[in-house]
């Protein structure tokens, strides 16, 4: 199945821990958010891509280990050292839900465009398949963002797939660099105004639009992020459903 219109979810949440580690994992509310957005609740099809860290062999292990025993069939899509798929276009044409993990987001858009999956990745999304993820992989359906790719004082970064004509903000009130960084890039005109969540919260655009923001916890949120005439940055709580 497919969504109704091209749609993306954005955002700051992920896995649910389990017991016994990072890498013990189950599927989060977002997930299962993104295979209805997709209109395939019964039997989603889901592709992992984790490019932003380099294709680790224990978190693809970790991702295919959260979705067993559950409805979603899982899938992955490496590129280092070399793709393990031959079709990659067909491949992601055919999912409901694409999953970007975190990392690098400038690594992430410069190894996909040698690939070419920029533009596979736009017809997948032209096509109703749901491009998701957490981290940089919200960042980069955006503009652009805020970003620790360069080291750990954060940068903007401009260089995003563009699919999105926004700036994202990620883990908002998790790291304390994360809002005051994203007021200066918005204000002097480094980002375009744009969009950011805190931990566990997600945006749902349907074309480019932003539809609704969502969280899978209590107290997270979404925020609207824009500079006035001024220079001055105005934030704004976007209201936020509360997933199950």
């Amino acid at each position: 199945m497919t969504a109704d219109v091209p749609t993306i979810l954005a955002t700051s949440a992920s896995f649910r821990p389990g017991r016994y580690g990072l890498l013990d994992m189950k599927p989060g509310a977002v997930h299962y958010l993104a295979a209805e957005l997709a209109n395939a609740e019964k039997a989603p099809k889901i592709c992992f891509l984790a490019q932003a860290t380099g294709d680790p062999q224990e978190r693809i292990g970790a991702f295919y280990s959260a979705f067993a025993g559950t409805e979603f069939t899982a899938s992955h899509l490496e590129l280092f050292p070399m793709p393990n798929i031959v079709d990659i276009r067909a491949h992601l044409l055919a999912q409901d839900v694409i999953w970007v993990g975190g990392g690098s987001v400038a690594n992430l858009c410069a190894v996909w465009r040698v690939h070419g999956l920029d533009e596979i990745l736009h017809e997948a999304w032209q096509a109703g398949v749901v491009l998701s993820g957490v981290s940089a992989g919200s960042i980069c359906w955006h503009r652009g963002g805020t970003t620790d790719s360069f080291g750990y004082d954060l940068r903007g970064f401009t260089d995003g797939l563009g699919f999105l004509p926004y700036s994202n903000g990620v883990h908002y009130d998790a790291e304390a660099q994360r809002r005051p960084r994203m007021h200066e890039l918005v204000g002097d005109g480094t980002l375009p105004d744009g969009y950011a969540t805190d931990d566990g919260a997600g945006l749902i655009y349907r074309g480019t639009s932003l539809s609704e923001a969502v969280t899978d916890r209590e107290g997270a949120s979404a925020y609207e992020v824009k500079r006035a005439g001024d220079g001055t940055v105005i934030e704004t709580p976007l209201p936020t459903r509360l997933l199950a």
